[in-house]
């Protein structure tokens, strides 16, 4: 099961009513969101209209197959998100074939939850960076994430948990602004406090990072996003 501060967004693309119904429950009780297709045409639309953390996806469906999307995910919309092809397909050929169309992992039905769980765990975390758990950097902001532990200029700053988080995304992000909502997606998943939350602990972290310091690296843009920069020199 995931750990308590693992939250992920997951879309699951399964024609196979109960055992969509039966993965959906056993993954929303662990502590994922998940948004569900039952064909190929909406699992596309699903998939480029929206950010998800990892895509379930099965191989034979109505309209298009996983095959086909798959490949057009990777190719054509340029989609990165971590994709798990759920078939009962077992010949190497189809696991070739999947690999082949951008596919990450492959697991092959009937499948234990408890492992389909922990392969999405494995896929996201990898997917942002967490696995190799290395010293984030950006300009003299240094972030372990081993120790839990963040300096700037050689100064311990104090970051709450929420605020440790944030900072982590960011700097895995940086330059790149990260959008409010993906923040809040990766921070609280569906369960979002009020409208005030994330910018009361943006205001805490920029009092932590910036206000000690003469440049400011902390830059938000109302409504839209958040990104770190590197102090100019």
């Amino acid at each position: 099961m995931p750990a308590e501060d693992f939250v992920a967004t997951i879309l699951l693309v399964e024609d196979h009513k109960p055992l969509a119904e039966t993965v959906i429950l056993y993954l929303e009780n662990a502590g994922y969101t998940l948004d569900y297709s039952a064909d190929g045409l909406s699992a596309l639309h699903l998939a480029t209209t929206n950010q998800y953390d990892a895509i379930v996806l099965d191989i034979l469906l109505p309209g298009i197959n996983g095959f086909e999307i798959c490949h057009k995910l990777r190719a054509e919309a340029l989609i990165s998100t971590p994709i798990l092809m759920l078939t009962a397909r077992d010949q190497l050929e189809d696991k070739l074939r999947g690999f082949q169309n951008g596919a990450d992992d492959y697991l092959v039905k009937p499948f234990d939850l408890p492992e389909l769980d922990v392969r999405l765990q494995a896929l996201i975390r990898r997917q942002r960076g967490e696995l190799e758990q290395q010293t984030l950097q950006v300009g003299d902001l240094i972030l372990n994430p081993r120790s839990m532990t963040a300096t700037r200029q050689g100064r311990d700053l104090p970051l709450k948990p929420t605020g440790f988080r944030i900072l982590k995304i960011l700097m895995r992000e940086s330059p790149a602004m990260v959008k409010r909502e993906a923040l809040e997606r990766e921070l609280w998943g569906d369960m979002i406090p009020d409208s005030d939350a994330l910018r009361s602990h943006i205001y805490q972290l920029r009092k932590a990072i910036d206000k000690p310091f003469a440049q400011p690296m902390i830059q938000t843009y109302p409504g839209v996003g958040v990104k770190l920069v590197t102090p100019a020199t």
